[in-house]
C-alpha cells in the first residue's frame, strides 16, 4: 500500500499488539489514516530458542500457531490484496482476545492454529474459507521471515510486537506502544500525538519499563474495569531465562 500513513507490523497472538491495534483504528477514524497491516512473527524471531529452557509452558504452541495464522494472511494479501488483511486480523483478533474466558475452561493456544478455528473469522472477513489451506504451507515462511526482518531492522532486535512505521518510508518508527488499557476516543488521539511527538525527537531511543498489567481483554479474563495482573516482561517476551 504505497499511500499508507502507518504500517503496522502484528503478530495475531499477541495481546499487545492487539490491544495496540485497536487504539490505532481509534486513532484511523480520527485522523483519516491509512495503515498497511504488515507481519512479524514471533515464533520466527525465536527460533533459535529453546522454549522449553525459556519461555513458561505453551508459548511455543501460541507462537506456532500464530506463525500459521500469518500464513493465511499472506495469502490473503497475495489473493484479495492488501486491504483484505486489516478485516482478516480484526476477525482473528475478536475470537482470540474479545471472547470471554468461560470459568474452568482451560485455553489451548494450538487451537488457534487449526482450520476449525481460523474458517469462522475467514468468513466473518468476507473471504473464501479455503483460504486455511495456507496454514500448512510452510513455502509462505520466507516472505514472513523477510517481513519480520524488515520490522526489526527499523527498531533494532530487542523488542517484540507490535512495531509501528509512521509515515514511511522516512518518517519514525519504533515498538510498542504496549498498553494494557484502551483509550477513549479524545485519549486514543492524544497519546498517539504524545507518541510520535516523543518517537520523532531528534536522538530518542527509549522509555522504558518492563513491569505491564495483563490487558483488559475478555479473552484474557480482565474486564474494562478491572487491573489485569503486573508482570514483568524481558525483551517484548515473558521469556524466563535470558
Amino acid at each position: 500500500m504505497a499511500d499508507a500513513d502507518i504500517h503496522l507490523y502484528f503478530d495475531p497472538v499477541c495481546p499487545f499488539a492487539w490491544m495496540t491495534s485497536k487504539w490505532v483504528r481509534l486513532v484511523m477514524a480520527q485522523r483519516d489514516y491509512r495503515v498497511d497491516w504488515r507481519f512479524i512473527s514471533l515464533r520466527l524471531i525465536n527460533a533459535h530458542i529453546d522454549y522449553a529452557a525459556h519461555f513458561p509452558p505453551d508459548y511455543e504452541a501460541g507462537h506456532t500457531s500464530g506463525l500459521r495464522l500469518l500464513r493465511v494472511a499472506a495469502r490473503v494479501r497475495a489473493g484479495h490484496g492488501r486491504e483484505a488483511v486489516g478485516p482478516l486480523y480484526e476477525a482473528l483478533g475478536n475470537k482470540i482476545f474479545e471472547t470471554p474466558v468461560v470459568a474452568g475452561d482451560t485455553p489451548d493456544p494450538e487451537r488457534r492454529g487449526t482450520r476449525a478455528f481460523v474458517e469462522p473469522a475467514l468468513t466473518q472477513a468476507g473471504l473464501p474459507t479455503a483460504l486455511a489451506d495456507a496454514l500448512d504451507d510452510t513455502s509462505l515462511d520466507a516472505l514472513i521471515q523477510t517481513e519480520t526482518d524488515e520490522a526489526l531492522g527499523l527498531t533494532g532486535k530487542d523488542v517484540g510486537t507490535p512495531i509501528i512505521h509512521f509515515q514511511p518510508p522516512s518518517g519514525v518508527a519504533f515498538f510498542g506502544p504496549v498498553i494494557s488499557r484502551l483509550p477513549g476516543e479524545a485519549d486514543a488521539a492524544r497519546l498517539w500525538d504524545h507518541v510520535i511527538g516523543l518517537a520523532g525527537f531528534p536522538g530518542f531511543a527509549e522509555l522504558k519499563r518492563s513491569l505491564r498489567e495483563l490487558p483488559q481483554l475478555p479473552g484474557l479474563g480482565v474486564a474494562p474495569d478491572e487491573v489485569g495482573v503486573e508482570q514483568d516482561w524481558h525483551g517484548g517476551s515473558r521469556r524466563t531465562k535470558r
